[in-house]
């Protein structure tokens, strides 16, 4: 028996996507991102200089936080303090990752970008929530850069959106809520730009393994995913056609 979606959507169907920009007052680019009942505060900040291995160069750099709050899900956890499980710091890196694919840091100048992912509420998903809405975080955030005067033109050369996708009764579904998730034998996160180019693939059989040719579904289902992702993105960009740099 086919596995049927406790939403009631088609297997290619994502959860509603949508983004609340200009969400916080202080950082300069802000963006709530709801996937489903998944939500993510997504905050970029900019600030002088590089790591050291930078200085000099000419080069900006962008680097990335992510953290869960206690009540975003059903059971509160324990805040992250001091250690970091390695869990947040896989997705903080992946998040980190994926946005520099996007970024043209000579023309960012000496200058790091913060991203911070704070995860509010959880129905899984959270790190590709995290990336798809945090660039357009970015975006809002070279924009008003550019409008201050701090940067002379745009060092947005690409656009990033991230998707999960997973096996249920050996099937491929798009974008898994958590009753999902914890069913999927297969569980994929894919990352993609403008082009449909992949920049990074996280998966695993949760048991036994998965043929070739599931492997293939699953990254069609999250191209078509993604495809939709990235035209909701620059829904969300007022001014997109100024800011990216045909690359």
């Amino acid at each position: 028996m086919a596995w049927q979606r406790p939403d009631g959507r088609l297997p290619d169907k994502l959860r509603p996507i949508s983004f609340y920009p200009s969400f916080t007052s202080f950082a300069p680019g802000s963006v709530l991102a709801k996937c489903g009942d998944t939500q993510v505060l997504c905050t970029v900040s900019v600030n002088k200089g590089v790591p050291k291995f930078l200085e000099g160069t000419g080069k900006g750099w962008l680097t990335a936080e992510y953290r869960m709050l206690p009540s975003a899900t059903q059971k509160r956890q324990e805040r992250e303090l001091l250690k970091l499980s390695g869990r947040t710091q896989e997705i903080q890196r992946l998040i980190g990752r994926s946005l520099r694919a996007a970024v043209d840091f000579e023309a960012l100048g000496e200058r790091t970008l913060t991203v911070d992912a704070d995860v509010l509420q959880a129905d899984a998903g959270t790190r590709t929530t995290a990336i798809t809405g945090s660039f357009v975080a970015l975006a809002h955030a070279i924009s008003k850069l550019l409008h201050e005067g701090v940067l002379e033109r745009s060092p947005l050369c690409g656009q990033v959106a991230a998707v999960s996708v997973g096996l249920l009764e050996g099937e491929p579904f798009l974008d898994l809520n958590y009753l999902e998730d914890l069913a999927a034998t297969v569980d994929f996160n894919v990352v993609m730009n403008q082009h449909l180019g992949i920049i990074e693939v996280q998966g695993t059989a949760e048991e036994g393994s998965f043929s070739r040719t599931q492997l293939d579904q699953l990254l069609d289902v999250a191209q078509k995913g993604i495809q939709e992702l990235l035209i909701a993105q620059r829904q969300a960009i007022a001014d997109w056609e100024a800011l990216f740099v045909i690359n």
